[in-house]
């Protein structure tokens, strides 16, 4: 009898299961919307294209959903995630393998709850948990420019990831747990122009996508907003009240890199920043002005914190700062083409070294057809062991923080390629609008 019992429950425990997996794949399923085949060819206002324009810059949208070398928005580029690798879209009108066909009820469907034109749920690495705060009216201007783009023709490549999460009916779970749909509500006690910022930064701007730390589950974990984050092999810094800038930001400083892309105290944008300040830069002045003033107060305010012991210990560190860093460095030349002082560097103050170990290994590549700051990348001159005692002699002199630990495992790792490092040029241009024309002009 306790053979039998024991069958019994477990008979019980698989339908259970059956019923339960039955259940979730039926709430899991999305209808399609039905194709629109006149979706590519209707026409907009110009002005509400041109507001689209602005929104995909602040979007970054260019940056994901387009290939280097290839046509702007088509799709194809290699986005790695813990869980595997993920290939952005073609977002052209084209009807057959981009959004021609699509409707702006399922784009916004597609913005708002991460689900396709087909009933497909879209995998997080699309923000839509950020971009479900966007009002209708700029996902109508937003689609509007995406609809008047050139059409390309590109076939989406198929993502590689662990499994099961190739199968897509599970992003419904991981919705039900961590997506909160709905506008970002303006707070009261607060100026239009903060509520402004707030809209931009954390809607379409998905700052907090780079800026914010997640779960195991890679959603974003909201109990530390803008403690910082990971994004392509670099650490996106905090930007809340730990932020590492060694000088404070302030209104000014902050308009001018969001806006430029460098500051004479801060230094220029590398990695993926270099892309998203290439794009800010086409925003209009008010919207860059309440950027700031948003992120800013996220910050709040502070003492300085340069420091620069000139009497730290030599060694060969100091050796290799001395024929290699100081030139650039210590010469005074003003940004954005001379080096900043290290005392000002928030990537020798950070609270990880992986930033200064990119820079330092692969620096900063030339810019494509303009004049751009650049930085040689030591990796070939310098062996890891070269590599450790440069990164520990900076963190020594230049900053009052504690040394890093594991610096001989992060340089080993981020030399063998283990850690996928994105280096662009410190304007970002190559694929920002300067080169794909973005902007429509």
């Amino acid at each position: 009898m306790r053979a039998e019992a024991i069958l019994r429950i477990l008979a019980w425990f698989v339908v259970l299961v059956l019923v339960g997996a039955a259940v979730f794949l039926w709430l899991a399923r999305r209808p399609a919307i039905p194709e629109n085949p006149s979706a590519a060819s209707q026409a907009f206002p110009a002005a509400t294209i041109a507001r689209g324009a602005d929104l995909a810059a602040v979007g970054n949208c260019v940056a994901c959903h387009t290939k280097p070398g290839e046509p702007a928005f088509a799709g194809g580029l290699d986005i790695p995630t813990p869980f595997g690798e993920i290939y952005s879209t073609n977002i052209t009108p084209d009807p057959e393998t981009g959004i021609g066909n699509w409707s702006l009820d399922a784009f916004r469907r597609a913005m708002r709850e991460g689900v396709d034109r087909a009933g497909n749920h879209l995998y997080p690495a699309f923000p839509y948990d950020q971009y479900t705060r966007v009002s209708d009216d700029d996902i109508a201007a937003l689609y509007a420019y995406l609809m008047t783009r050139p059409a390309v023709r590109r076939e989406d490549t198929p993502n590689r990831l662990v499994f099961p999460l190739g199968f897509r009916p599970i992003l419904a779970g991981w919705k039900l747990l961590f997506l909160d749909k709905g506008e970002l509500p303006p707070r009261d006690d607060k100026s239009d122009q903060w509520n402004r910022g707030a809209y931009l930064t954390e809607g379409l701007g998905h700052c907090a996508g780079c800026h914010t730390p997640r779960n195991a589950f890679g959603a974003l974990d909201d109990n530390r907003h803008f403690d910082g984050g990971e994004a392509e092999g670099w650490q996106a810094v905090a930007l809340n009240a730990s932020n590492p800038a060694p000088v404070p930001w302030t209104q000014e400083t902050l308009q001018q890199y969001l806006r430029q892309g460098w500051n004479q105290t801060h230094g220029v944008a590398a990695g993926p920043m270099a892309e998203v300040t290439a794009n800010l830069r086409f925003l209009p002045d008010a919207d860059i002005e309440a950027m700031a003033v948003y992120l800013l107060d996220q910050m709040g305010s502070r003492a300085p914190r340069v420091t620069d012991r000139a009497d730290a210990p030599a060694g060969r560190g100091a050796e290799i700062y001395a024929a290699t860093c100081a030139q650039c460095h210590d010469a005074g030349k003003p940004q954005p083409f001379g080096g900043l002082p290290l005392s000002q560097s928030t990537p020798v103050n950070a609270p990880h070294p992986q930033n200064v170990v990119n820079l330092v290994m692969f620096g900063l590549p030339p810019a494509d057809g303009e004049a751009a700051p650049i930085m040689p990348g030591f990796g070939n001159a310098l062996n890891d062991a070269d590599m450790v005692a440069l990164l520990g002699y900076l963190r020594a002199r230049f900053s009052a923080a504690p040394a890093w630990q594991g610096l001989d495992r992060i340089v080993g790792d981020t030399r063998s390629g283990r850690y996928r490092v994105t280096t662009l040029p410190a304007n970002g241009i190559e694929r920002g609008p300067a080169n794909v024309n973005a902007k429509g002009d």
